[in-house]
């Protein structure tokens, strides 16, 4: 069974996942719109991502015996910049959802929730995002282009 305060704790990050999808999906339009497919391809499969994530919590939930919930999501932003500009906004955000899933394993510690500390996990995501920054700042703007055509072949 999982305590109420844990299940708060994730009920929170649901929401944030689900901010996370919002962020990413404006962000693969926004892209869209100025010509970069690839990287809008690849902002809308970690859309995807983000939304799972919230599902796989709130399945976590349950299974322990909890309630999820989904709060309100705030609106995303809408204009985001030069390609670099993007992805240090998505290498950013990264950076802080991490911190945001330190906290969670913190809150579950404290309760002494073993299952719950195991079942969190974030490092990849913020490892990919500065990974993409480093590419963008590498191909400067004659190899824009090539990086966006690699983040299109994401699967």
């Amino acid at each position: 069974m999982i305590t109420e305060k844990l299940q708060n704790a994730i009920n929170e990050q649901i929401t944030a996942e689900m901010w996370s999808s919002n962020l990413y999906l404006a962000m693969s339009f926004y892209m869209e719109k100025e010509g970069y497919n690839g990287m809008a391809s690849w902002l809308k499969k970690q859309a995807s991502e983000e939304k799972a994530h919230a599902c796989e919590m709130a399945s976590y939930i349950i299974k322990r015996g909890g309630k999820a919930k989904l709060d309100k999501i705030d609106v995303v932003p809408n204009d985001f910049g030069t390609p670099l500009e993007v992805f240090e906004q998505v290498a950013q955000h990264e950076r802080r959802v991490s911190k945001m899933i330190d906290e969670l394993v913190d809150v579950a510690s404290a309760e002494k929730d073993k299952a719950t500390q195991d079942f969190l996990e974030q490092v990849e995501e913020e490892a990919t995002a500065d990974g993409i920054v480093d590419m963008i700042k590498k191909a400067g703007d004659a190899g824009i282009f090539f990086v966006d055509s690699k983040l299109g072949e994401r699967r």
